[in-house]
C-alpha cells in the first residue's frame, strides 16, 4: 500500500520549493495531487498546475456531492477562501506514494480519511522573523500586494501551528528549513528509509 506524506507548516516556510525539489527526486518516486481553491489566481500561476481554481459554487456543489475529502477556509481580508482535496480519480494507494501540502487540519482530516497509517506528516519550521520577511517579499512581487493578508495569515498561523496543536494532531518530527539543501535531505532520508 502506498503512502500520503503531507508537508506542513506556517506560511512562508518554504513548503513549495521543498516540495518541488522532493517531487524532483525520481528516486522518490512521489506523485502529486493537484488541490482545489477558491482563492483567485497569483501571478506566474497556472490552473490545474498549482491548483484548480474554482468559484464558491463549484465548491459548494462538490460539498453537497460529498466528494471532499478535507478542506480547510481562510478567512481573509477579502473574503473567505476555500482550499480543499477532491476523491477526483487523483490517488490510487495501490503502491504509490503521495506528496501534499496542507496545514494540520488538512492533515487530520486526511489521516481520517486514509488511516494513520498510511498518512504521514512532514513538518517544516523557520524562525518567525525570517518568516515575515519571506512573506513580505514574496507579496511584494504581485501585481496588487495585500499586506494586509500577509499580516492576517501571518497572526494565523500563530494559532493555527500553535505547540498544543501540533502535539494534538501527533506531530513529533520536525525539519528546520534554514538551509533549504539540508532540510530536503533530511526529509527525503527519512521518505526512503520508509520505502525499505
Amino acid at each position: 500500500m502506498g503512502r500520503i506524506y503531507v508537508l506542513m507548516g506556517k506560511s512562508a516556510t518554504g513548503k513549495d520549493t521543498v516540495f518541488k525539489r522532493l517531487i524532483g527526486m525520481k528516486e522518490l518516486a512521489l506523485r502529486t495531487v493537484v488541490g482545489y481553491t477558491t482563492r483567485p489566481i497569483r501571478r506566474g500561476e497556472a490552473d490545474g498546475k498549482e491548483y484548480f481554481f474554482v468559484s464558491e459554487e463549484t465548491w459548494q456543489k462538490l460539498q453537497d456531492e460529498d466528494k471532499v475529502i478535507e478542506s480547510r477556509t481562510y478567512h481573509t481580508v477579502v473574503g473567505d477562501w476555500h482550499y480543499f482535496t477532491v476523491d477526483d480519480g487523483q490517488i490510487d494507494l495501490t503502491g504509490q506514494d503521495y506528496l501534499f501540502i496542507s496545514t494540520l487540519s488538512g492533515y487530520e482530516q486526511l489521516r481520517k480519511y486514509y488511516g494513520e497509517e498510511v498518512v504521514l506528516p512532514l513538518y517544516i519550521e523557520v524562525e518567525d522573523d525570517q518568516r515575515l520577511w519571506r512573506s513580505i517579499c514574496r507579496e511584494k512581487r504581485q501585481a496588487k500586494p495585500n499586506y494586509d493578508e500577509v499580516c492576517r495569515r501571518f497572526l494565523a498561523d500563530q494559532q493555527d501551528f500553535s505547540e498544543e496543536n501540533i502535539k494534538k494532531a501527533g506531530v513529533e518530527k520536525r525539519y528546520r528549513n534554514v538551509e533549504l539543501e539540508g532540510c530536503v535531505k533530511a526529509i527525503a532520508e527519512d521518505i526512503a528509509n520508509r520505502k525499505k
